[in-house]
């Protein structure tokens, strides 16, 4: 007896949740990097003003820095996930192609794909000639 494939659904339900939620927490990072640069804008504003010293403006620069730092690492390594999981779906998706089947008189049967005819490459090789270097 012929059966088609069925796509698992549980199995693509993991990997859909998977991929939204690194998809979720790059945003989330992403908005918190926005927000880090804001309120180091509203400081330098600050500093403009006359309301904090230079000596202050300073001293927040390597701390924004490395939470910047930090935060670009965090968003590429998400990525880097979101890329693998998406490529898991593809996987996933290119697996549920259908099964080719034969329909006679006797029945359903499993029709075989046809294979591909491989030619054979006849590469004529150059040989080298031998030259002799002079002295």
């Amino acid at each position: 007896m012929a059966t088609e494939k069925k796509m698992d659904q549980s199995d693509f339900g993991k990997i859909s949740k998977e991929l939204t939620a690194y998809a979720e927490i790059v945003r989330s990072r992403q908005d918190q990097k926005q927000i880090i640069m804001n309120d180091f804008n509203k400081e330098r504003k600050r500093y403009k003003a006359g309301k904090i010293s230079k000596k202050s403006l300073i001293s927040s620069v390597p701390r924004v820095r490395k939470e910047l730092q930090r935060l670009n690492n965090e968003i590429r390594k998400n990525i880097k996930n979101l890329q693998r999981t998406a490529k898991k779906t593809e996987i996933f998706a290119a697996r549920q192609t259908p099964k080719k089947f034969k329909v006679s008189l006797s029945g359903i049967s499993l029709s075989g794909t046809k294979r591909k005819k491989h030619r054979k490459h006849n590469r004529s090789v150059k040989k080298k000639s031998a030259t002799r270097k002079k002295k």
